[in-house]
């Protein structure tokens, strides 16, 4: 699972982008206990989700000039964006957002990969990455979901170093994701074929991120109440958790899930 001690190659932060930022924070507010604090005047309304004091995502709201999708978007520590992009570049994906400083606190870039999925990357300079992971309300998973996973699983091992490794469940196998040389035990993510996608109806590749919840179930009730839609209910995985994936009300798509506890 993911930690605060964040490597290359690891997810080390998560944006929203959405319509109506009062609305949006007032949604995860009550879902995960977060607070908004702005970044500034001089950061365009972005701000930073706050759970308990530390950082646990960053937000603002996109105007219709802006365009795109209500949704989040991962990002991934790099110790050189500019290099970072180019091995994207060669490796057949995009860079929309080229590589920017976004003043002390750091450098980044957000791309597409091969087969369009949108990512961030992240130089930390003053600010190192999210705050609080692995513990309710925050991040601690992501997942790819694309047409062709051994495709991603050799751009994103040229692009960020990942390696792969495959863990069988009944009925199939998950590929899972770690950063270079860390092993299976710095596991963060997987990736999919987005045929398995639980909508079916998902055409675009697109990275999802999980946050820990106590309860799934409750939690999808709570989403349910306050605007979101399910896009698949709580299910129980075995040696996994229950998970459920949701939308918040204005379409950004989220997973959480209830853990089972580690075996020390």
């Amino acid at each position: 699972m993911l930690t605060t001690r964040f490597v290359t190659g690891a997810p080390n932060w998560i944006d929203l982008g959405t319509p109506d930022i009062e609305g949006a924070t007032a949604f995860y507010r009550a879902l995960f206990g977060w607070d908004f604090r702005s970044a500034g005047p001089e950061a365009g309304g972005y701000g930073f989700f706050q759970l308990g004091g530390r950082t646990a995502g960053g937000g603002m709201q996109m105007t219709e000039e802006q365009g795109g999708a209500p949704s989040w978007t991962v990002s991934f520590q790099t110790s050189d964006v500019d290099a970072t992009v180019k091995a994207a570049e060669q490796a057949g994906g995009a860079a929309p957002m080229p590589a920017m400083d976004v003043m002390d606190a750091g450098r980044m870039a957000v791309l597409t990969d091969s087969a369009g999925a949108v990512f961030g990357l992240w130089q930390p300079a003053r600010i190192k990455g999210l705050e609080v992971t692995g513990e309710p309300g925050s991040l601690c998973w992501v997942e790819l979901y694309t047409h062709d996973v051994p495709k991603a699983a050799a751009f994103y091992g040229k692009v960020l170093g990942l390696e792969t490794s495959g863990v069988q469940f009944p009925g199939g196998s998950y590929t899972c994701v770690n950063p270079a040389g860390a092993g299976e035990d710095a596991m963060f993510g997987g990736v999919i074929d987005i045929a398995d996608d639980p909508t079916g109806t998902e055409t675009t590749p697109y990275w999802l991120p999980y946050f820990e919840v106590p309860d799934a179930g409750a939690t999808v009730a709570k989403a349910q109440e306050l605007g979101g839609q399910v896009r698949m209910p709580a299910t129980e995985v075995a040696s996994v958790g229950t998970i459920a994936k949701l939308t918040d009300p204005y379409g950004a798509r989220f997973a959480v899930i209830k853990s089972v506890p580690t075996q020390m």
